[in-house]
C-alpha cells in the first residue's frame, strides 16, 4: 500500500498544506509524460519491426524482426544496443578484410 499517497489524501481532505497536493500533481504529470514517451518508443520500434518483417516477406513480426529493427537504426541501437532479445539470434559482423576480393573476371 502506498502510504505516501494516503498521507497526501489525508492532509488535503483535512485542509492541510497545498504543498503536498502540488507534489502529488507533479508526480502524476511525470507519470503521464513517462507513459507517453514509452508509448511513442514502443510504437516506433513496432513500426520498424513491421518494416523488417515486410522486407523479409513475412506477415508476422517475430523477435528477430525487433532485433533487426533496433540494431539497424542508429538512435535505437544507441538506446537499446545492449539489450538481449530472446529467440532473436545474432547479427553477422563480417570484417571487410575477410570478404573475397573482386577480380577482373568478376568485374566485367
Amino acid at each position: 500500500m502506498n502510504y505516501r499517497l494516503l498521507a497526501v489524501q489525508a492532509t488535503t481532505t483535512l485542509g492541510g498544506t497545498g504543498k503536498l497536493r502540488a507534489k502529488a500533481k507533479t508526480r502524476s504529470a511525470r507519470a503521464d509524460y513517462l507513459a507517453a514517451v514509452l508509448e511513442y518508443l514502443s510504437a516506433e520500434v513496432h513500426e520498424l519491426a513491421g518494416n523488417a518483417a515486410r522486407d523479409n516477406k513475412k506477415t508476422r513480426i517475430i523477435p528477430r524482426h525487433f532485433q533487426l529493427a533496433i540494431l539497424n537504426d542508429e538512435e535505437h541501437n544507441k538506446l537499446l544496443g545492449g539489450v538481449t532479445t530472446a529467440q532473436a539470434g545474432v547479427l553477422s559482423n563480417t570484417q571487410a578484410v575477410l570478404l573475397p576480393k573482386k577480380t577482373k573476371k568478376f568485374a566485367e
